[in-house]
C-alpha cells in the first residue's frame, strides 16, 4: 500500500480464532490478520477504510535511514561513524579509532551506499550463517541454505526443507538479538507453527531467547527505519 508517498509492505495472516479484519502494529511491521475465510476483496477494502489510521502511526519517511557517508550507523548494536576515504578504491573497512568506531567507504558519493549496504550484508551473511548452523548443530537438524532479504515488515521465515531467509538489518542489532532470530527460524525446521512446542524448541537452543525477543520488540521499528539502495527496496 503506499501512503504519503512510500510503499508499505503489510504482511497478512490467516487465523482461525478471527472473527473480523484486525490490523496492528508490531516491532516488525503492519499485520492484517484475516478470518479464515475471509474475502480478499473485503480486506482490501477494510485497508483502505483504515490507511489513515495506519499513515498516522507508522515513522514519516523523512524518518528513514539512508546508508551514506556522514551518518552514524549500528553495527552488531554499536554506532559507527560513516567516513568517506576519498579514494575511489578500496574496502570497506571497520577500525576502532580514538573517536571510536569508524566504518571507513571508498568510492564517490553516487556509489556509497551501495558499497556500505553490500558490506552489512556480508557481515550479515557471516553472523546468521553461523549462528543458523550453531543451533541447527544443537536441534539436530539440517539448514539447507542461509539467504538475505529486505523485507519492511519481517525478520525472518523458513521453509520446511530448510531454506531460510533472514532480513538484513538483523546485523544493525546486538549480536544475541541477531542469535535468537537464527534460533527461532532454525526451531521452524523442527515445528512449522508457532505453538508451545515450538517456543520450547526455541527455548532448548536459547534459553535466554526472551532477551532478544524483548529487544526487537522494543527496538525493532528503529532497524526497520534503515533503508537499502533503492534498487533493492
Amino acid at each position: 500500500m503506499r501512503l504519503d508517498g512510500v510503499d508499505v509492505a503489510i504482511a497478512v495472516r490467516v487465523s482461525k480464532r478471527a472473527q473480523s479484519f484486525r490490523l496492528s502494529l508490531p516491532a516488525a511491521g503492519p499485520l492484517l490478520t484475516l478470518p479464515e475465510h475471509a474475502r480478499w476483496a473485503d480486506a482490501e477494502a477494510f485497508l483502505h477504510r483504515h490507511r489513515h489510521w495506519l499513515a498516522a502511526r507508522l515513522p514519516r519517511a523523512s524518518h528513514a535511514r539512508r546508508l551514506e557517508a556522514g551518518i552514524d550507523i549500528p553495527v552488531r548494536g554499536i554506532l559507527h561513524s560513516v567516513v568517506a576515504t576519498g579514494h575511489l578504491r578500496g574496502r570497506v573497512e571497520a577500525v576502532d579509532t580514538d573517536h571510536g568506531p569508524v566504518l571507513h567507504v571508498p568510492g564517490d558519493a553516487a556509489h556509497q551506499p551501495r558499497r556500505i549496504y553490500d558490506w552489512l550484508k556480508s557481515q550479515a551473511l557471516s553472523d546468521l550463517n553461523r549462528q543458523s548452523l550453531f543451533h541447527a548443530d544443537r536441534l539436530g537438524v539440517r539448514v539447507t541454505q542461509v539467504r538475505l532479504r529486505s523485507q519492511s515488515s519481517r525478520w525472518g521465515s523458513c521453509s520446511s526443507t530448510g531454506n531460510i531467509n533472514y532480513n538484513w538489518r538483523l546485523i544493525l542489532a546486538p549480536p544475541h538479538v541477531l542469535d535468537y532470530v537464527a534460533a527461532h527460524e532454525v526451531a521452524h525446521i523442527v515445528e512449522m507453527n508457532h505453538s508451545s512446542a515450538f517456543w520450547a524448541t526455541v527455548e532448548r537452543t536459547l534459553p535466554d531467547m526472551e532477551r532478544g525477543k524483548a529487544w526487537l520488540k522494543a527496538h525493532g521499528r528503529e532497524l526497520m527505519a534503515w533503508q537499502a539502495p533503492t534498487s533493492e527496496a
